[in-house]
């Protein structure tokens, strides 16, 4: 049991250690000369690289803290081969996981504890637990995105919907432990988006388009 406890804490800091791998803030540095911190939002993550250096530094930024996040989760996977865990412990370590690999993000020990807001690795962790609630929380993130062109009020709508799914899940809602936390991760993208709220409701919140809109042919211009 004393093993047990010893492996299980050991997997929860190499969570962490994952989730500050400050890849976005690696990746300006080596590739575009510049810390993204001191740019845009000032956020070392996914969308502040898209809007400071486009979709060729923002995709491998997303990538990378997705995986992060999922390794961190699917680590614990091991686990179940201890007679001493149950399924809900499982669950309940994994949730651990996440916690620590989205505070590895936000508070990376790696770029002086000063990272992003963790979405992109949230969203690697839950995949790593129960990826069909992650796939549907993707898809009305996309679909809002589309929509509305906002990726603060994507997140946030799609981070809403999270506990939803959790409820609606039967291999997920006779969890305690899943439920309660997919409503407090609903309510912190809130408490984390508050200043992009502020913006929403003012009307200058940055639009991110995927794919531009083509500008009109010359010709149609004389019609």
């Amino acid at each position: 049991m004393i093993l047990t406890y010893y492996c299980a804490i050991t997997m929860i800091i190499i969570a962490y250690l994952l989730g500050s791998i400050p890849s976005a803030v690696w990746i300006g540095k080596k590739y575009y000369g510049i810390d993204i911190r001191e740019h845009g939002s000032k956020n070392a993550g996914t969308t502040n690289m898209l809007r400071v250096l486009g979709k060729r530094a923002a995709l491998p930024v997303f990538a990378l803290d997705f995986l992060k996040g999922f390794v961190a989760v699917t680590i614990f996977e091991m686990l179940k081969y201890d007679v001493h865990i149950g399924d809900n412990d499982l669950i309940n370590l994994k949730i651990a996981a996440v916690i620590a690999a989205v505070l590895g993000h936000i508070f990376p020990i790696f770029a002086g504890f000063r990272g992003g807001k963790g979405v992109a690795t949230l969203v690697g962790a839950i995949t790593g637990i129960y990826p069909p609630v992650a796939l549907l929380c993707f898809g009305v993130w996309f679909v809002v995105l589309m929509i509305t062109h906002y990726v603060s009020l994507s997140s946030m709508v799609a981070g809403c919907c999270f506990p939803v799914f959790t409820l609606i899940s039967p291999k997920v809602n006779d969890s305690v432990a899943f439920v309660v936390f997919s409503f407090v991760i609903a309510v912190l993208l809130l408490v984390t988006h508050r200043k992009n709220i502020e913006r929403l409701l003012h009307g200058t919140e940055s639009k991110i388009y995927i794919w531009k809109p083509r500008p009109p042919h010359p010709d149609q211009n004389n019609k």
